[in-house]
């Protein structure tokens, strides 16, 4: 018996994809952190062999909590600290992001990171953002690339990256997060920088929900104004389920749903973290039936080794999505990104949804045996 509309890895790959949580100093290729760690003479890498290093990361962020997880960046950041290296970096995330099919991403990082050898957090954000344009055309413009600047949390530069994020708006930066440890960091923390970019009609993120529970969440909300919540994972803690499978949505879960909070949802990483015992049993299965606002994102493409596409593939293996699912996804980050409503009405009307139509009037064509 023929299966209508198979949703296979290849064509996921096809499919338009837009992803919304995804660091640059995350996603580098490893040879090219090899080659820049030679350039910038380096030592710490733990090997110089391609294979071994892409290995090497992977296995060490699944140590099973988020402050190990970190840990991996030291060396991706390491290798980070000159406008040429920053250039490259950039071009290349874009690059790989269209060869993946994302037509669409917000692309985040800490300026303050890759001040170590002097550079200023201007030149920073210029290195990056003239590496995504480099990118962009390298792909012939199928990927548009918008920049988040993050703040990290446990530090007290939220202000002046706030700041950064307003200056550059116009010249690619669409909005600011803060990121890093959770526990002992709380979003309110960092509340003048949430007034200030409120004041400024600026847009942010905020990591939370991840390794710490929903304190973290309620904080970004209600205290800071999140217009979206990094991760958000743990706002399962506020849905009780009966034996017969009944979801009751407690306060804060109801006021996220209703209000329609985007969950910048990471399942791989949130397994290497210890967010989520397994992708069958990660929280974004009940909450994509509970239709939250849920988006599938990728977090550190070198970390936890994965792609949009591969993030996709393993929700349809766990979960059995068809092609409308996965169009649900991608019209949800869409429509929750951090550019304007026509940029966003354009990208759904004219590229997202006739890919998709393009996909199921293919499959219709040719079912699978």
């Amino acid at each position: 018996m023929s299966t209508p509309n198979p949703v296979t890895p290849e064509a996921i790959r096809r499919a338009p994809k837009v992803l919304l949580h995804d660091h640059l100093d995350g996603g580098l290729r490893p040879a090219t952190v090899i080659e820049l760690a030679d350039a910038a003479r380096y030592l710490d890498l733990p090997t110089n062999d391609v294979a071994e290093l892409g290995r090497w990361f992977t296995e060490a962020a699944n140590a099973g909590t988020l402050e190990r997880y970190l840990e991996t960046f030291a060396h991706t950041c390491g290798v980070m600290q000159s406008e040429d290296a920053l250039v490259r970096v950039a071009s290349e995330c874009a690059q790989d992001l269209a060869d993946d099919g994302v037509v669409y991403a917000e692309v985040r990082y800490a300026p303050e990171l890759f001040t170590e050898k002097g550079l200023s957090l201007n030149r920073i954000v210029e290195a990056v953002e003239a590496g995504f344009r480099e990118g962009e055309r390298a792909t012939g413009n199928k990927i548009r690339i918008g920049t988040l600047l993050c703040a990290m949390r446990q530090n007290a530069r939220s202000v002046e990256i706030a700041e950064l994020a307003v200056r550059y708006r116009d010249h690619g930066v669409v909005g600011f997060d803060i990121a890093g440890p959770e526990a002992g960091f709380p979003p309110t923390r960092n509340l003048d920088a949430f007034e200030y970019l409120r004041q400024q009609n600026a847009h942010f993120t905020i990591h939370a929900g991840e390794s710490f529970g929903l304190p973290s969440i309620w904080e970004a909300i209600q205290h800071c104004g999140a217009e979206r919540l990094g991760h958000g994972v743990r706002i399962m803690d506020d849905i009780k389920i009966d034996g017969d499978g009944t979801a009751h949505l407690g306060r804060l879960a109801s006021y996220v749903r209703d209000r329609r909070i985007p969950l910048e949802m990471c399942p791989s990483s949130n397994l290497q973290t210890g967010a989520a015992p397994s992708i069958a049993q990660h929280p974004i299965g009940l909450l994509t039936k509970l239709r939250f606002r849920v988006t599938v994102n990728t977090d550190n493409r070198l970390m936890s080794g994965c792609t949009v596409s591969s993030e996709m593939a393993a929700l349809v293996d766990a979960f059995g999505y068809g092609w409308a699912d996965l169009r649900w996804f991608t019209v949800n980050a869409m429509k929750s990104a951090f550019i304007g409503f026509d940029e966003r009405l354009d990208l759904i009307n004219n590229i997202i949804k006739p890919g998709y139509a393009a996909l199921l009037a293919e499959n219709e064509r040719h079912p699978s045996e």
